[in-house]
């Protein structure tokens, strides 16, 4: 049986707050499309305070900020990168063109080529998401992009030093100092100061959000991405004190994002929602992790492994933590999720700064049906074909002439017939185009 112990707040409360979020993302979206740096500029100004005489970068102002970090700020900005990329390399070489004679004389391949321009978002207003840098910028160059654009809002007034330095080592081509939704804005219309990029990555508060989503089809996106959501799966082979450090960890993201806490042990449920409660004294986000507690944490018992599993993919959350005697189970069966966090020595924080895996990964049940950003995500896997013979070309055309006959393709047939009449030999079994019947 499937029981909760603690539930968060119900569908029709958020979507109300989403419709919200879309009618205002709508409006700033027009008026930059019509007004384009000015209106860019008004919003920044409104809603960040900023207003630079150029949102552009120069080299000396990135060597500026740069400076301003130490030598062990610098070093920890190289492991971390050297650790992406490292697992991005692995991963494009995964990735190979492919060339094969399917049958006689007709040749088959795709080509993995990457996106021209690509527009990274930085998140940076309450927190400078420095990783952010590194698994936007960085992969997108492993994978061979030529132009990349990174954005980050100002922070407390001016460019964050660390942000900018962990865009300019991860290979930035420019960087912007602007935020929310006039960034991607800016960077998907293009305004008159900034050249439009083809498609745009990177997490962000829910304004941000759905202004990709919206923006979508008119440049690429990552996917589409909603607050941080984290399960942490366990068992009494770990205790409350660790499952509370892991849903609160995650849960400071944001005032709405998902912590929530999968178990067969009732008893430890119990102990983990008093850990949560003692914890949140000490916590100095404690302000921003006690509302996402208690708005949107869960705590779920189950009786079996496999009602664990069957939640656990029903819920296919962003971050997936299994901290059981046996957590391969769940690699090996689960078939929903972001990323897997796999025993109690590794935790989501691992993989959201330095471990070397990608952290922006699909939220609000996206994992349904695709995975988070890596280096095949800035790659369009595109196709080509080449016929090598008469007799080839003639084969193929005469069961095409037929099946676009099936379909009333007159014109799609012409295509095939042509082909057979020119290159055919009517001595072979095949040899039947609609026109010859």
């Amino acid at each position: 049986m499937i029981r909760h112990l603690k539930k968060g707040q119900d569908a029709a409360t958020l979507a109300a707050e989403d419709g919200k979020v879309r009618h205002t993302v709508e409006a700033i979206l027009s008026d930059i499309a019509q007004r384009g740096d000015e209106a860019v500029r008004a919003y920044s100004r409104k809603f960040d305070q900023w207003d630079p005489a150029e949102f552009l970068l120069s080299a000396d102002e990135i060597r500026a900020a740069m400076n301003k970090l130490s030598p062990r700020e610098l070093e920890d900005i190289r492991f971390a990168q050297a650790q992406i990329r490292r697992f991005a390399e692995v991963q494009r070489s995964s990735l190979q063109d492919v060339e094969v004679e399917t049958r006689p004389g007709v040749v088959l391949g795709h080509r993995h080529i990457p996106v021209n321009n690509v527009g990274c978002y930085i998140p940076g207003g309450k927190y400078p998401l420095i990783a952010s840098a590194h698994m936007s910028v960085l992969t997108a160059k492993v994978a061979g992009v030529p132009r990349v654009i990174a954005t980050a809002p100002p922070y407390q007034g001016a460019p964050h030093p660390a942000i900018v330095a962990a865009m300019h080592m991860a290979g930035a081509d420019e960087i912007l100092v602007l935020g929310g939704v006039q960034a991607v804005a800016a960077m998907a219309i293009g305004t008159g100061s900034i050249r439009a990029v083809d498609m745009l990555v990177g997490p962000g508060n829910q304004f941000v959000a759905e202004a990709k989503r919206q923006l979508y089809g008119r440049v690429g996106i990552d996917l589409f991405a909603g607050p941080t959501e984290t399960l942490v799966i366990a068992d009494e082979s770990v205790d409350g004190e660790l499952c509370a450090v892991d849903l609160l960890g995650q849960a400071e993201h944001g005032p709405t994002s998902p912590a929530v806490l999968l178990t067969n042990s009732e008893r430890l449920a119990r102990d983990t929602m008093a850990a949560v409660e003692q914890q949140l004294k000490l916590l100095p986000t404690a302000e921003i992790a006690r509302k996402s507690w208690s708005d949107h944490g869960q705590v779920i018992v189950c009786d079996t492994v496999d009602e664990m599993i069957q939640v656990a993919d029903e819920l296919a959350f962003e971050h997936v933590q299994v901290m059981t005697a046996d957590p391969d189970l769940f690699l090996n069966r689960m078939t929903n999720y972001g990323a897997l966090f796999l025993g109690p020595r590794t935790n989501v924080s691992f993989g959201d700064k330095v471990i070397g895996t990608n952290h922006t990964l699909p939220t609000n049940r996206n994992a349904r049906y695709t995975g988070g950003l890596w280096v095949g995500k800035f790659l369009k896997t595109c196709t080509y074909q080449r016929v090598l013979t008469d007799e080839a070309s003639a084969e193929i055309g005469a069961y095409c002439s037929r099946l676009c006959h099936m379909e009333n393709f007159a014109g799609h047939g012409e295509q095939a017939n042509i082909r057979v009449r020119r290159y055919g030999r009517r001595d072979v079994p095949w040899y039947r185009p609609v026109a010859a019947e």
